[in-house]
């Protein structure tokens, strides 16, 4: 068990500044939490009170009950993993020594930390070979992927997260991001993690703990409910008025309808008959997607150039178990307007079309609409 809990925590600064004002939230052992808000509203102070790297002005935060001022700040820390931004790993270390860190303070040998170190550094998917090199030879999405397995070396219950993944590129941030899903699924630990960033928290949380200015905390629920029901207009604002959109992730689209695509093959593209406006998905051997052909691109081969200078692009694939935001955004990312949906091993098994997915959100509407007007009714007979 490790659930933590704040309790009227304020923090005020000596020039009479609050970062955080009467906060009272829960964080339930083994859950997910993302502190989100803008710049300036105290997610990260409050975070940072979790392993008294801030004490608080007021109030008290518990650990298992447990009063944390009455713990050594010391010991408080080697027991909480912290990672933050750009991995914060030590320039002077080897890989393998940085994620050795905290094991050896704990008073591990130096062979058993490093023989650890490399377990740990096979649970977050970096390789073995990367161990005996420095910080500064690794990419960005590597050092990162470091400073998580260096905060779980020690197999801490709680794991506190400073936007560790604002600085790297979008697509090595979904990679990371999916990591984390994974790992937690593995090792369910009391995740607190800061971002500023609300589709990072709706896609990591289990629950999302909205700031505001001046520290105050705005809404403390699931991804799911933050968005659907914000509950203050500063919650609505900063959730952004595609919040609407957002909220299909939390929808199934497994019921929608999967229309016959017109595929084919490199080698056939010259012989293809297509009129303005139609298309055909481009597949490999396996049949795996490769972009979209139109009348231009079949006119470009016909007359010797090159199929891939004339090529379009394919959107978004959507993979089986998906929701129906990832089915719409393969619709409307497909320059064809039909979203590609795939199997396990990305083979093109049909096409999926928005207004498909746009009828199958309204049947979900309609159902749950049922299901409350005949709770309100037998309610009622009570």
């Amino acid at each position: 068990m490790s659930d933590i809990e704040f309790r009227g925590i304020t923090k005020t600064y000596p020039d009479g500044t609050t970062a955080v004002d009467d906060l009272n939230l829960k964080i339930d052992s083994g859950s997910f939490t993302v502190f989100v808000g803008p710049s300036g509203c105290g997610k990260t102070t409050s975070m940072r009170m979790i392993n008294r790297m801030v004490d608080p002005t007021k109030g008290k935060i518990t650990i298992d009950g447990r009063d944390i001022a009455d713990i050594d700040p010391v010991k408080l820390r080697l027991g909480i993993g912290y990672v933050i931004q750009s991995g914060g790993l030590l320039p002077n270390r080897k890989v393998i020594d940085n994620v050795a860190t905290v094991p050896m303070l704990l008073g591990k040998s130096r062979s058993q930390a490093r023989a650890e170190a490399l377990d740990v550094l096979d649970r977050v998917g970096l390789d073995r070979s990367l161990a005996g090199r420095y910080p500064a030879q690794l990419s960005g999405g590597q050092q990162q992927r470091v400073g998580v397995a260096r905060a779980l070396a020690a197999d801490p219950p709680v794991l506190l997260m400073d936007e560790p993944f604002s600085a790297v590129d979008p697509v090595v941030r979904a990679e990371l991001q999916a990591e984390m899903r994974r790992l937690q699924g593995e090792l369910a630990k009391t995740i607190v993690f800061v971002t500023h960033d609300i589709d990072e928290a709706v896609t990591l949380g289990d629950k999302i703990a909205v700031f505001g200015r001046g520290g105050v905390l705005q809404q403390y629920d699931t991804p799911e409910r933050v968005l659907t029901q914000p509950a203050t207009d500063f919650v609505a604002e900063f959730v952004g008025h595609d919040r609407g959109y957002r909220a299909l992730s939390f929808r199934t689209a497994n019921d929608v309808a999967l229309h016959q695509l017109s595929t084919v093959k490199e080698d056939g593209v010259a012989q293809l008959r297509l009129r303005r406006g139609e298309w055909a998905l481009l597949v490999d051997d396996a049949g795996r997607p490769g972009g979209w052909v139109d009348v231009t691109s079949v006119d470009a081969v016909r007359a010797g150039k090159p199929l891939r200078d004339h090529l379009r692009a394919g959107g978004s694939l959507y993979a089986p178990g998906g929701d129906l935001r990832q089915a719409l955004d393969a619709a409307i990312s497909s320059p064809s307007g039909i979203g590609v949906a795939v199997d396990d091993s990305g083979v093109a098994r049909g096409g999926i079309l928005a207004t498909d997915v746009l009828a199958q959100l309204s049947a979900q509407r309609e159902h749950e609409d049922a299901v409350r007007n005949r709770e309100f009714v037998e309610q009622g007979a009570l």
